[in-house]
């Protein structure tokens, strides 16, 4: 049984990322494919209006391929899936259940291995997720799986929806920060199969999300007070903050029913992000004294193309701050909470190419912004390292 020493007295330095990794499932989607394979699957290929008007909003996306754990044959052996509104939930439960904490065990072997230290060494395990709802949760499947300590401190939290890899991050900082030796696993795993459906003329929301979604998971350790002879910082998480933005509760909402977890989008919502985008980073730039929004580096979910658009254009920001988030888009969908855990990983790879900072651009503040339901808005500052640390 483990015991680290000084458990429940504050650490000295803030929490950092020490380590990363990512995993996504074998299936690929190519988005200029997607419609003729949706149609096909869900058995509305009679639909023919719908279906183009589908292709173009494919082709709005920005996105090129997404990877799904959901294959053709999973949807034939469950019909219900495949339709709008069948009774499905119970077939939807048994995939993700399963599969949400193995795509997890990927990414975490992954963080663990690039770590490089004994995994008995990790205290806390925050697991999140917006695929189903079981209990023992995917937090108690990933312990087994990974043969941690039964004594690690265990968080399990479900349905967050895209601002999840926000949440993670505050609650991980706060975990490290105020327990001194702590090492924290955080997991994000996302299983897109719990809200896939087919068309419907009357739900136009629903079927824009079938464009933008795929499967993923990411992993990361975090503590603070680092022995920097055998452990590597990427980002340091200097704060951490939730707001809802005003007049947006029924912008973005997600409610899980007998036909699976059900999604409805405004298309007010990048409006709305983008008009209070501004005071977010105020608030959390001001203590550091900091409105220069050009002079820092940007981890932006990428919720959709419009999004980003928006946010850009509001900050005024240069072309490329915005590029790693756009990758991310466009190779793998909109990963829900994983997402921004993703396009950090993004970041710190191309930053070793360029052998700059952990933000490849030289820049040493940076933000972390996830947005989700509510409209919920998840803000990280970050601060890089030099990347020959």
């Amino acid at each position: 049984m483990a015991f680290v020493e000084g458990m429940g007295k504050k650490a000295e330095g803030p929490a950092t990322i020490l380590a990363i990794g990512t995993a996504v499932p074998p299936n690929c989607n190519i988005q200029a494919d997607f419609p003729d394979y949706y149609f096909r699957v869900t058995n509305s290929e009679h639909m023919t209006d719908l279906k183009e008007k589908f292709k173009r909003i494919c082709e709005k996306t920005a996105i090129k391929k997404r990877y799904t754990y959901l294959t053709e044959e999973m949807i034939k052996e469950n019909p219900g899936i495949g339709t709008f509104n069948g009774l499905s939930l119970n077939a939807r439960q048994e995939m993700v259940i399963a599969e949400t904490p193995r795509l997890g065990k990927e990414a975490a072997l992954k963080a663990l291995k690039e770590w490089g230290q004994p995994k008995s060494r990790l205290t806390h395990l925050i697991f999140c997720s917006t695929a189903g709802v079981d209990m023992p949760g995917c937090d108690y499947q990933l312990t087994k799986m990974l043969g941690l300590n039964p004594t690690i401190n265990r968080l399990m939290i479900y349905q967050q929806g895209c601002y999840a890899g926000g949440t993670v991050l505050r609650i991980a900082k706060d975990v490290a920060e105020n327990n001194k030796g702590a090492r924290v696993l955080v997991v994000c795993s996302e299983i897109t199969a719990i809200f896939f459906r087919g068309p419907s003329e009357h739900h136009m929301d629903s079927l824009v999300g079938q464009t933008l979604f795929g499967d993923g998971a990411a992993a990361l350790i975090i503590g603070s007070d680092m022995d920097e002879s055998i452990e590597k910082p990427l980002y340091q998480l200097i704060s951490a903050s939730q707001t809802l933005v005003p007049d947006s509760e029924n912008a973005m909402a997600l409610h899980l029913k007998e036909e699976g977890l059900t999604f409805h989008l405004s298309k007010d919502v990048p409006s709305l992000i983008s008009k209070n985008i501004e005071d977010v980073l105020e608030a959390a730039f001001k203590p550091l004294g900091i409105n220069d929004w050009n002079s820092l580096f940007y981890i932006t979910h990428p919720g959709g193309r419009a999004i980003l658009d928006g946010v850009e254009n509001k900050l005024g920001l240069d072309k490329d701050k915005m590029k790693e988030s756009r990758y991310v888009l466009s190779e793998y969908g909109n990963l829900t909470g994983a997402c921004v855990l993703f396009i950090l990983d993004e970041m710190r790879k191309r930053s070793m190419e360029e052998g700059k900072s952990t933000t490849g651009k030289g820049s040493d503040f940076g933000v972390l912004l996830g947005f989700g339901p509510g409209i919920t808005v998840e803000t990280v500052v970050l601060r890089s390292f030099p990347i020959n640390n």
